[in-house]
């Protein structure tokens, strides 16, 4: 008997109990599903930022052809005023 406990500390390790222990309940399933939804979740939001920075660069660019269009534009055919040299 005395033999046999000191081979089970002898043989021990922590990788070893932590198996052992991870076996015995359903932690590590349920930890890769949480992981799993997690990895899920930020691809997602990555795909739905990249969406948004491409309405953000369009609404931009819509922005500046309004700034332009309130402009208007020079009238052509008029010969531009000289002024006079004194």
């Amino acid at each position: 008997m005395f033999k046999k406990i000191l081979n089970s500390i002898w043989t021990f390790s922590l990788k070893k109990g932590w198996d052992h222990l991870l076996s015995k309940t359903t932690l590590d399933e349920d930890i890769k599903v949480i992981i799993d939804k997690a990895e899920d979740r930020y691809n997602a939001v990555i795909e739905e930022a990249k969406d948004v920075l491409k309405a953000v660069e369009e609404v931009a660019d819509q922005a500046q052809d309004v700034i332009e269009a309130t402009k208007g534009k020079k009238r052509r055919g008029r010969p531009k005023k000289k002024k006079d040299a004194e």
